[in-house]
């Protein structure tokens, strides 16, 4: 039996640790097995670029539960986007990636294939097996489901988010010391989420879970206020800016600053209006998603706020890659060592698919066929914790409002 391994997108804190817990399970059931590791996601596996996992890796998986990213290298392909992969010469002209895919599976002589990826990646090996099975391939796939956006149908809780959510407060906590190097100062906190704010709802959840747990010196202006989160911003939610700004004056005033949890995806259509207005091209990856890190929403939003507030010194702080880079915590990790062993159980039966915690069966972990795997899941702003949040740090008003000239209702 030979077992093949991809991973691909954005890296999370669950990639290696995905690898170390398949391997564990196949050292269990099937110790003669042969492994593989496609390298650099679809891309190593269309150019047939892949490394033989030695036989001792069975004895030392729990190495890769030490580290985060992915020890044989992610991309970004797609493989219904058969131009764009033969622009980046992966496939040749006249040859379709999925077949170029499936003929190296069989020259490779692979029997299980394991993809750890988003949504996308997750929707590529649905074609891939798909593809398989309407050709005669005898080859089972299935699927482990990470992203640290947490925003993938039908799965409660994608493999690595929290992680994130917890690496993403400990860099806060560091960032928002600078308070103390000027007056009047604006902090934003650019958390990942381009349509989805659970990390960023998470991440300030965490954050204050562990400010709560902080001792503090009012004698010499050490406060738990000035070190509090005072607004959060996710896609979800909608808010008057008019009326934000007013409230936040006053925080501005009464603390000598003001701290900002910002989704990279809020007011994402506004900025792209706005640029398209002034005649600049938006920049895509293969998949169209808009590319957030040349957007820069954050130094957008940095420059509307510092004005309105009169901000002295404005820092905008991305967490993005120290939080997804990190080794998974105690809690994703023991997610990812049951996710592991259903994935192996389902495989070994040749059943396709990628297992995850079903939304539609009261959260039990089952493998989920790969037709019901689509990006795009919100967060649920009606959670109680987030809303108690709110509450504390302030909330915004129910009304048509009017922000940068586009109509929001924004939610309290």
């Amino acid at each position: 039996m030979k077992i093949a391994f991809l991973t691909a997108g954005g890296i999370a804190p669950c990639l290696s640790s995905s690898i170390g817990a398949l391997i564990e399970q196949y050292a269990k059931s099937q110790p003669d097995a042969e492994m593989i590791g496609y390298l650099n996601g679809y891309r190593g596996l269309l150019l047939g670029q892949s490394i033989q996992f030695p036989a001792s890796i069975k004895e030392n998986f729990s190495t890769l539960y030490e580290y985060g990213g992915s020890p044989i290298g992610n991309s970004r392909v797609k493989l219904t986007n058969i131009q764009d992969c033969i622009d980046r010469d992966y496939v040749k002209e006249g040859e379709e990636p999925l077949q170029v895919a499936a003929e190296q599976l069989k020259k490779d002589k692979v029997d299980i294939l394991h993809t750890i990826g988003g949504d996308d990646t997750n929707t590529m090996a649905a074609q891939l097996s798909s593809y398989l099975k309407n050709n005669g391939y005898d080859l089972t796939v299935v699927g482990l489901p990470k992203t640290v956006d947490n925003d993938v149908y039908p799965i409660v809780q994608t493999l690595g988010a929290w992680t994130a959510a917890e690496q993403g407060a400990i860099f806060f906590e560091n960032i928002i010391n600078e308070n103390t190097t000027s007056t009047r100062q604006l902090i934003i906190h650019e958390v990942m989420g381009r349509n989805c704010g659970w990390l960023t709802a998470e991440t300030a959840l965490e954050y204050r879970k562990r400010l709560h747990k902080k001792r503090f010196l009012p004698e010499l202006l050490i406060t738990k206020q000035k070190w509090d989160v005072d607004a959060i911003y996710i896609p979800e939610i909608d808010f008057s800016f008019q009326s934000e700004v007013n409230r936040l004056k006053d925080v501005m005033n009464q603390k000598d600053g003001v701290n900002i949890f910002l989704s990279e995806g809020a007011g994402l259509d506004t900025i792209i209006r706005e640029m398209e207005s002034n005649g600049e091209t938006i920049p895509r990856d293969a998949f169209g998603h808009v590319k957030l890190d040349e957007i820069n929403p954050g130094q957008w939003f940095a420059k509307k706020f510092s004005e309105a507030l009169g901000a002295e010194k404005t820092l905008v702080q991305k967490s993005g890659y120290f939080a997804r880079s990190a080794r998974s915590n105690d809690r994703d990790l023991k997610l990812i060592k049951d996710s592991a062993k259903l994935a192996t159980v389902s495989a070994l039966n040749q059943h396709s698919g990628v297992v995850g915690k079903d939304m539609n069966e009261d959260s039990e972990l089952v493998l989920i066929d790969f037709k019901r795997i689509k990006g795009g899941k919100p967060f649920d702003f009606s959670e109680k914790e987030f809303n108690d949040m709110l509450v504390e740090i302030g909330g915004v008003g129910k009304a048509l409002v009017f922000m940068f000239g586009v109509f929001f209702i924004p939610i309290t």
